[in-house]
């Protein structure tokens, strides 16, 4: 089985800029969804961005002031970032997302996961202990922002195959198998080239998360949280720091 880190920099990396539609519409997807969720910053907020990944939301928030972190385990993304932040303020860290304290000087504003980065941790404890990390990290009345899929309802039969984005050149489709625990997500990419059309697969593991569950265990550790719908169809929550 290909590992997150490895599917994102030989497989998706490539095109995952693609897949947002560009820089440009990307960031004002971004824009509009921290909006929604009553995100504003001054200069000097400070910023934690757990799998920035090009920068969809890293950047905007350093052109609008915040002193910004991004973490991510994809050298590909993160070289991609840093071709399109220009002079904003980003310092970009090619780590693990549980290696964060180890790179920024805490008190915190802000943490991002945004996504569906969440899911791509190895299990349940893996997601309790970011959490814990992060509430330690935040000031009193700082935020935890997460968007991620919810996996908890397997799909059946052909509604497993979901179409991505496709235009003349590329058409990616990603297949869902579900276990107990995780989903296999597999990534199917057909590209366009000189010679006719390629077909390239990988395909990785992500966490079926009790979304319920988590909400519970985080306010019974002190935050205030609230579930609402996110933007493309993912679930928010949004915890603040007791």
């Amino acid at each position: 089985m290909t590992t997150t880190t490895a599917h994102y920099d030989d497989h998706l990396g490539p095109v995952y800029l693609w897949m947002a539609g560009g820089a440009d519409a990307a960031f004002e997807a971004a824009r509009t969804e921290l909006r929604a969720v009553g995100v504003s910053v001054a200069r000097g907020t400070r910023v934690l961005d757990l799998g920035a990944g090009f920068g969809m939301h890293a950047i905007p928030l350093a052109r609008a002031g915040a002193d910004v972190v991004a973490i991510d385990a994809s050298a590909h993304l993160l070289g991609v970032l840093e071709s399109l932040r220009g002079d904003a303020p980003v310092r970009t860290v090619c780590d693990d997302l549980h290696a964060f304290p180890r790179h920024v000087r805490a008190p915190l504003d802000l943490i991002l996961c945004m996504g569906d980065t969440i899911t791509h941790l190895p299990d349940v404890a893996a997601v309790s202990s970011l959490i814990d990390a992060a509430a330690a990290a935040l000031v009193p009345g700082g935020r935890f922002v997460a968007t991620f899929r919810d996996y908890s309802a397997a799909l059946e039969g052909d509604r497993r195959f979901i179409p991505v984005r496709s235009d003349e050149t590329r058409l990616l489709t990603c297949f869902l198998e579900y276990g107990d625990t995780t989903v296999l997500v597999h990534d199917i990419l057909h590209e366009r080239t000189p010679a006719g059309w390629t077909t390239r697969v990988s395909h990785y593991p992500k966490l079926r998360l009790d979304i319920d569950g988590l909400v519970t265990g985080m306010a019974a550790a002190g935050w205030a949280v609230r579930r609402e719908a996110g933007e493309r169809g993912l679930v928010r929550l949004v915890a603040t720091r007791a």
